[in-house]
């Protein structure tokens, strides 16, 4: 068993896959990701939701049946493993059609192998709920220690302009559940060789992988800019039966590093431009297309108004016409 803890793009797919299969209501699909351990565990927000082993894997299906149809928004997640043992982290908006609520819950997962496939071994599904609300008060003590983190990092911060970029795969659940979980490692880890050899060719730096997608940052617009269409035009070009829908971000401006990540609403913006794509394309802001000049061969659309979560007010982007080299 390795000692080595790693991000895990195949156990991402696998959440997924259980995420949609409560959503649909899918019992055979629900019974086969559930472990068939007696030290089966699930937590729930709502009084006795806390079961365990063969009751909880037989009644767990029942149990989705009695929940109203919802849609489901996926603000993030992330899984990590380490030998035969894996856990995740999501956190989602539920819209139920009861009652036209959207409410924010959060989940974690436990999962080990077993005969080699992954299964759930622990679950914890929070409502999160206000402290002010549940017991009249605010816990501070937790508060005072992020406030006092925040202020070390202010103290040693490095900080500059950079253009931010973020890639991800348009339809990735989709694909996963076509091909299976180990197709789907197979095609993301070559993807991902392909996104660092590039960043890194174009003076980029890889900071990290996220899921499907990938966050990386460039000191010059220009090199951004071409490590984007290159990346979409050699994923254009692959020869493969499972194409892979390639949407890509960047907004330039000032971040600010911390150890090994770079923070700032920069990168936020970054991010939500990308969420704006849609397969094979590239987005910039407007301060990106400004510093971009009359970029030899770069044509861009016209400008386009959207709205982006957390920044007031229309923000102006641009498509990049990346195919003609």
């Amino acid at each position: 068993m390795s000692n080595a803890v790693t991000p895990s793009p195949e156990l991402v797919a696998v959440i997924r896959r259980w995420n949609d299969a409560v959503r649909l209501k899918d019992r055979a699909a629900l019974m086969n990701l559930l472990s068939s351990s007696e030290h089966l565990r699930y937590q729930g927000s709502a009084d006795g939701e806390s079961w365990s082993g063969q009751v909880f894997r037989q009644g767990f299906a029942d149990h989705t049946r009695e929940i109203p149809d919802f849609s489901w928004d996926e603000h993030s997640l992330e899984a990590f493993e380490c030998g035969d043992i894996g856990w995740a982290h999501c956190e989602a908006t539920l819209a139920f059609t009861s009652n036209g609520k959207a409410t924010l819950h959060r989940f974690t997962f436990v999962l080990h192998l077993e005969n080699g496939v992954w299964k759930m071994i622990q679950m914890h599904v929070s409502n999160p709920t206000s402290n002010m609300e549940k017991i009249g008060i605010e816990h501070e003590a937790l508060n005072a220690l992020i406030a006092a983190a925040r202020q070390e990092f202010i103290q040693d911060q490095q900080e500059g302009a950079a253009s931010v970029m973020f890639t991800d795969i348009a339809g990735s659940s989709e694909i996963t559940r076509k091909v299976g979980d180990h197709k789907w490692t197979a095609l993301i880890s070559s993807h991902f060789d392909l996104a660092e050899n590039l960043i890194h060719t174009h003076g980029g730096r890889l900071v990290k992988s996220l899921g499907d997608g990938t966050m990386s940052i460039f000191s010059s617009v220009h090199d951004a800019i071409q490590a984007a269409t290159e990346f979409q035009r050699e994923n254009a070009a692959l020869q493969s039966d499972i194409p892979l829908g390639l949407r890509v971000g960047i907004h330039t401006g000032d971040v600010i590093q911390r150890d090994e990540d770079f923070f700032g609403s920069v990168v936020n913006k970054a991010a939500r431009v990308t969420g704006l794509c849609g397969a094979n394309e590239i987005l910039v802001t407007d301060v990106t297309r400004l510093l971009l000049g009359a970029t030899a061969g770069l044509q861009f659309s016209a400008p386009i108004s959207a709205q982006l979560k957390g920044f007031g007010g229309p923000q102006t982007v641009y498509r990049v016409d990346w195919a003609k080299p």
